[in-house]
């Protein structure tokens, strides 16, 4: 089966982000720049395309222009192993970006990112519905997500 790698499209800072991007998260490199030609259609020089890794995953970042943009309808979930990763995450990524609900942040360059430690799948999942829905309400309540607040909401009776 291919692979398949994601397309990021940014305006200019397809290389600055992929960039900030590595220093983020472990096991990661730039593999490769593409820089536009006298073909264009932008400046001779100026950067087309970067190919990097993320921890394993493949992506690519062009420099489409500022035709598109990035909306919520795709985002990019980390799964944290615990409260520490899900700290370092939303920090890093949610410098100079935006929080939103629910352990989702954009960054600063507008993709968005859902920060959200594995704690939460297997509260959502647990067998006793009423201890899922606790913890799902507590997590509705909730920018950052918090590991002992979704465990304490979900152990409330």
């Amino acid at each position: 089966m291919p692979r398949i790698t994601p397309n990021l499209w940014f305006d200019t800072q397809g290389k600055e982000a992929a960039e900030f991007y590595v220093s983020v998260f472990p096991n990661s490199e730039i593999k490769h720049v593409m820089y536009y030609g006298e073909a264009g259609p932008r400046p001779a020089g100026s950067v087309l395309t970067v190919d990097f890794t993320l921890d394993g995953q493949d992506y690519t970042a062009i420099n489409g222009g500022p035709d598109f943009t990035f909306s919520e309808a795709v985002s990019l979930l980390i799964n944290c192993a615990d409260q520490e990763e899900v700290d370092y995450y939303w920090e890093k990524l949610g410098e100079g970006g935006q929080e939103g609900p629910c352990g989702w942040l954009k960054d600063k360059y507008g993709l968005s990112w859902q920060v959200v430690p594995v704690a939460l799948e297997e509260l959502l999942k647990d067998e006793d519905e009423a201890r899922a829905q606790r913890a799902m309400k507590a997590m509705l309540g909730m920018k950052k997500l918090d590991v002992a607040a979704l465990y304490a909401a979900a152990d409330q009776t």
